[in-house]
């Protein structure tokens, strides 16, 4: 079967540009904008392109509604055509279903496995669900704190902000505050705003010796975006 005909036929295309690297761009212009339904277009007459991030990106509309109802049938259909040519990004999301039991019964031995394939192919962000699934266990087999430290450890040293909390949070668990501090301190320097905020939602409900010196370092960031 031909990749364009994943993608039906009534998404109109006058006044789109041509290129697909284009017609990505704008759409995630689009999202920023909040502007939904034009992303969804953008993303759909991509797709007919057969090219991966395009696939991926309808994929991702029709998981979040984008634009379009929502439907985890079709985004797993173009998921899975995009993992086909190693798309790195679709096998990620096949994992978060996978692991969350959206719409699909909860699986996670397979949504380990999809990990590992994003992984492989360079979703940093994977490595940090490897090591959660790890710590936690996976189905019977027992948590493996060894390996999802490793895994947290790899996902940091790549720029992961989440796997670096992580690793703040095994330290505070361990009481090696100093540990937890610079590992805190590196998940600042990779994050973005969300996660900013959730970290200093996180300092401000949990009272460590150190919070202040976190916080104070959050809002210089926080500060930083706001002057953009």
């Amino acid at each position: 079967m031909q990749q364009n005909s994943l993608v039906g036929a009534t998404t109109p295309t006058s006044k789109l540009p041509n290129r697909v690297e284009v017609q990505l761009l704008l759409g995630q212009l689009c999202l920023n904008k909040k502007q939904f339904t034009q992303a969804f277009n953008l993303f759909a007459v991509a797709a007919q392109s057969g090219q991966p991030q395009a696939l991926n990106m309808l994929g991702r509309a029709y998981e979040q509604a984008w634009g379009v109802p929502r439907s985890i049938s079709q985004a797993i259909k173009y998921f899975e055509a995009a993992a086909e040519q190693n798309d790195g990004w679709a096998y990620f999301n096949l994992g978060d279903l996978y692991l969350s039991g959206d719409g699909v019964p909860q699986n996670t031995h397979r949504a380990f496995f999809y990990y590992v394939q994003a992984a492989n192919l360079g979703v940093n962000k994977a490595l940090n669900m490897l090591g959660t699934l790890c710590k936690k266990g996976i189905e019977e087999a027992p948590p493996d704190q060894t390996k999802a430290l490793l895994y947290f450890q790899a996902g940091a040293n790549a720029g992961d902000c989440w796997a670096a909390f992580n690793l703040g949070r095994l330290a505070l668990e361990a009481e090696d505050y100093s540990t937890a501090v610079h590992w805190f301190d590196q998940s600042i320097s990779y994050g973005f705003p969300d996660y900013w905020i959730f970290l200093k939602n996180y300092f401000q409900e949990n009272g460590f010796p150190f919070s202040t010196r976190i916080l104070q370092k959050i809002e210089i960031a926080l500060q930083s975006t706001h002057s953009l």
